[in-house]
């Protein structure tokens, strides 16, 4: 039975409530940084920064001048999860989704409050289903089932009883509507399975046989579980599985990668609308076929605030609320939200594409980084691992880049290398191997993506001729005093550019 007529219907509001939005962003932002205000004066954080006083954004901004970095939350969080109320949110909170790119811990861990499901994440991705089916009035998708590619709960945390910590997919799931459950696969019970050996062949059998419609995940997961099942079934393309399927709902990472890969397994048909839904809350959609702009979701539980890139690193960056950032500008994205952060940095970049109505792209990370496999590896990560790993092996490193290596239709994606050593190990394949393994004690999302190699193959290292770096910096004319070699890179470059030298 085809429910999408019904839906339709039922999601028709929200898409016209988000179209009345233009011209009215600053009253609708201060009427969420209201709700936000009264519950932070019913909160012991908010006590403690003499912040119950805030009534209006003058009095916030004036109590709480500056960023607040996560280094400075972590211990309010711990508080909570050790199962304290109204620390940084109202009541008690159960659920925490577990991230990286922190610079004080292998994970960070992020307050999903009832609020937070209630009005940012479950909300939003109510929001991408209306837009999605306002664009496409052909669509189909309630006629069949869901596939959503969860985590799990795995942690190395030890928890009072009723408190889950683990990957915020893990935490939508664990918590959705039960008449979700009846369209969607797979089973919660195999959604959630930690071990992904187990778990991969176990979603194969789930989702086969289904009438699956659409897909939700992070594009390189779904890449390996979506080659499996064609596997499985002797097919060419997944819609040989799924005659039906028409739409990806995806996010977490860039999919311009993995776009031709996509383009070989899916046909022509398919459709793919780009998501921002992070662990701290579901920010934007796309809600244009041509546009790859999304529209910024105001009234979805969070307060919006901007730093121009050129301002992040001083000490008293100047922080724009949303109604006063220009188009065409890049900023870092700060949020307050009924997550309990406040005016928080996410490390995330984001140009601003039109201001009426406000929409952005993802610009990239405020720092050095790789996160593209949804590892979010971060420099911290990597300079306490080559650490570890030189001592171990009485080495000593002169200079360093790494880089993805995409995957191919024939191999898993890895990390890429590029070492120039001052002493060198006996050994650089022993080396990379105890790399692979420090990285993943340092960053429980890179760990998780090396699981059994199902999604990550192990990381690569390319001996550096002596002087490389140097005879590179020189060609762009940085090389004395702007000397700087980027430490990590989402892209391929400047690996390849270095490469060019080391032959």
């Amino acid at each position: 039975m085809n429910f999408t007529p019904l839906a339709r219907a039922l999601f028709r509001r929200r898409v016209t409530e988000s179209l009345s939005w233009t011209g009215r962003i600053q009253e609708i932002q201060l009427r969420q940084l209201d709700f936000l205000l009264r519950n932070l004066r019913q909160t012991g954080w908010g006590a403690a920064m003499g912040l119950s006083e805030a009534r209006n954004y003058d009095d916030f901004r004036r109590l709480l001048p500056s960023p607040v970095a996560y280094a400075q939350m972590r211990p309010y969080v711990m508080r909570m999860i050790a199962g304290e109320k109204d620390v940084l949110w109202p009541g008690r909170t159960r659920n925490f989704a577990q991230s990286s790119g922190t610079s004080d811990g292998k994970s960070k861990y992020i307050p999903v409050t009832s609020d937070s499901f209630k009005r940012s994440h479950y909300k939003g991705g109510g929001d991408v289903v209306a837009h999605y089916l306002n664009l496409y009035p052909d669509s189909r998708i309630f006629a069949g089932k869901s596939f959503i590619l969860g985590g799990s709960f795995a942690n190395e945390l030890e928890l009072p009883s009723g408190v889950r910590v683990g990957d915020l997919s893990a935490n939508l799931i664990e918590n959705i509507n039960p008449l979700v459950n009846l369209t969607r696969v797979p089973s919660k019970k195999i959604a959630l399975m930690e071990d992904w050996a187990v778990k991969l062949p176990a979603l194969v059998r789930a989702a086969s046989d289904r009438n699956i419609t659409n897909i939700s995940g992070v594009p390189s997961w779904f890449l390996t579980v979506l080659k499996q099942i064609i596997k499985a079934k002797g097919a060419q393309t997944i819609h040989d599985v799924w005659p039906n399927l028409e739409v990806f709902f995806h996010g977490g990472i860039s999919m311009a990668p993995y776009r031709e890969q996509y383009s070989h397994i899916t046909d022509p048909r398919m459709r793919y609308l780009e998501c921002y839904n992070a662990s701290e809350g579901f920010f934007a959609l796309q809600n244009a076929i041509d546009d790859p702009a999304m529209l910024l979701l105001l009234d979805c539980g969070t307060f919006f605030e901007f730093i121009r890139v050129d301002d992040a690193d001083s000490d008293r960056p100047e922080i724009i609320p949303s109604w006063k950032v220009e188009e065409g500008e890049v900023y870092e994205l700060v949020i307050s939200s009924c997550n309990g952060l406040w005016r928080y940095p996410l490390g995330d970049t984001v140009r601003i594409e039109s201001v009426e109505p406000l929409k952005i792209t993802i610009a990239g990370r405020t720092k050095s980084y790789i996160n593209a496999f949804g590892e979010e590896l971060m420099v911290q990560n990597a300079e306490a691992a080559l650490t570890k790993v030189c001592t171990a092996l009485d080495c000593e490193i002169a200079n360093y880049t790494a880089a993805p290596v995409y995957a191919s239709d024939h191999s898993r994606g890895r990390h890429e290398w590029l070492i120039e050593f001052n002493r060198e190990p006996a050994s650089i394949d022993e080396f990379a191997q105890q790399l692979d393994l420090a990285l993943q004690q340092e960053n429980s999302d890179y760990e998780a993506k090396r699981s059994h190699g199902i999604f990550l193959d192990p990381l690569t290292i390319l001996k550096g001729k002596r002087g490389v770096f140097d005879k590179w910096l020189a060609s762009t004319g940085k090389l004395g005093g702007q000397r700087k070699v980027p430490r990590l890179s989402n892209s391929r470059h400047p690996i390849d550019e270095i490469l060019k030298f080391n032959q």
